[in-house]
């Protein structure tokens, strides 16, 4: 008897990994636990828009009671925005699938369902890292390993807030994964454009990011391509603003006994109201502008396969 397979993916999708156009990944964890109804909804929404306006098609990758479903209805969207369904990271995968569960996959989660299916490039908001107060608790994320043996092209804005940005570039660089800085010489920090730490390249152009993803597949290297682009001018936020209300969240959820899966979606719950809705708001706008930026890499990287 032949496994049935765990996958669902859409027709679109399909037709396109099939034609090799350009296709890419979305996490769906933002929808589930990033972002607060109904901003989590207009996320998703933004997101994908971005994604066809720049000539690809968006796979926003969920778990849909158990089945790993690339490209998601409209129907899906509203209940996993409005309902309560697990966190799922690249370990939770076959226990949702078992239980027949419903979740929202993070970027760990997410790259490797896209690695499964042949898309080349996801967007995220920012990546789990090594977080605060690691020294202690040994909280780092799952992201780090997945980035060390995906060979996606990763946009996103950097490191969330929750997160040591040194101990993350180190831990990336003991990994092997390339960190490249669009149009800036520094890490985004989320919210903040700058974080204080240099990035070790940078790239002015779709196209140059595109040929660095090239050259790591010439090359036989297996690891992520981590496109760090700062959120948009207008509604980035001041580092020291977002310092303190990271360090008072971060107190605030020690007081309360929150860690593991809730801990970011509480913390970015309370750096939200510290900052009086505008975390939010900048969330929105670079995970727009992150989508975006990867549909054209996307492009970019399936142009050279076309047939002249």
């Amino acid at each position: 008897m032949i496994p049935q397979s765990p996958f669902d993916v859409s027709d679109e999708i399909q037709v396109a990994l099939g034609l090799g156009t350009a296709v890419v990944a979305l996490e769906s964890a933002v929808v589930t636990h990033g972002l607060p109804y109904p901003a989590n909804l207009d996320a998703a929404r933004r997101m994908t828009r971005a994604v066809r306006l720049h000539g690809a098609v968006p796979a926003m990758i969920a778990v849909v009671h158990g089945r790993v479903r690339a490209g998601l209805t409209d129907e899906d969207l509203d209940d996993l925005a409005a309902h309560g369904v697990v966190k799922v990271g690249r370990r939770d995968l076959a226990v949702a699938v078992a239980r027949l569960a419903s979740g929202g996959t993070t970027v760990s989660a997410t790259l490797a369902v896209a690695h499964a299916l042949g898309v080349r490039v996801q967007a995220t908001g920012g990546i789990g890292g090594v977080h605060v107060g690691a020294r202690q608790t040994w909280d780092v994320s799952a992201d780090l390993d997945e980035l060390s043996r995906r060979p996606l092209v990763l946009v996103c804005s950097g490191a969330k807030v929750i997160c040591d940005v040194g101990a993350t570039l180190e831990a990336l660089e003991t990994r092997g994964v390339t960190v490249v800085g669009f149009r800036t010489q520094r890490f985004p920090y989320f919210y903040v454009a700058d974080s204080g730490h240099p990035v070790p390249w940078s790239a002015d152009s779709v196209a140059e990011v595109a040929a660095i993803a090239r050259a790591k597949e010439r090359l036989g290297d297996t690891t992520a391509l981590l496109v760090a682009a700062p959120p948009p001018a207008p509604w980035a936020l001041p580092a020291d603003e977002v310092s303190a209300a990271v360090a008072r969240a971060v107190a605030q959820a020690e007081a309360e006994g929150i860690r593991g899966g809730e801990l970011t979606p509480y913390l970015l719950r309370e750096i939200d109201l510290l900052t009086g809705g505008r975390a939010v708001e900048a969330n929105l706008a670079l995970l727009e502008t992150n989508s975006a930026l990867a549909a054209q890499i996307a492009v970019a990287l399936t142009e050279e396969r076309l047939p002249a």
